[in-house]
């Protein structure tokens, strides 16, 4: 399975920068593991940003989302949205393999 995590700040960006630095380091971390193919920040960035996440249960998607340091804050929430592949680019079928 692949999960879109769509984060969405609750307030403004001011309300976030305070904790930028523990959400890069959990970005960091979720990234080196192989759970995080891909985040970043939606366009405009006052709305949150969007991670790909594989490898994981829903279950585990959810306790993640809980642990991201924005969540904790109370700054942002996150919606996500739980995918079957059922095509994708060859270039991406080995990163697939373990969704």
């Amino acid at each position: 399975m692949l999960h879109l995590m769509i984060v969405r700040y609750t307030g403004g960006v001011e309300d976030v920068e305070p904790h930028v630095a523990g959400h890069v380091a959990y970005l960091e971390r979720h990234h080196a593991d192989g759970t995080f193919l891909v985040s970043g920040q939606t366009v405009p960035e006052e709305l949150g940003g969007a991670i790909v996440a594989t490898g994981v249960s829903r279950e585990q998607a959810e306790r993640i989302a809980a642990a991201d340091p924005f969540v904790v804050a109370g700054v942002a929430e996150y919606e996500i949205v739980t995918i079957g592949p059922g095509r994708c680019h060859p270039a991406l079928e080995s990163l697939l393999k373990r969704a």
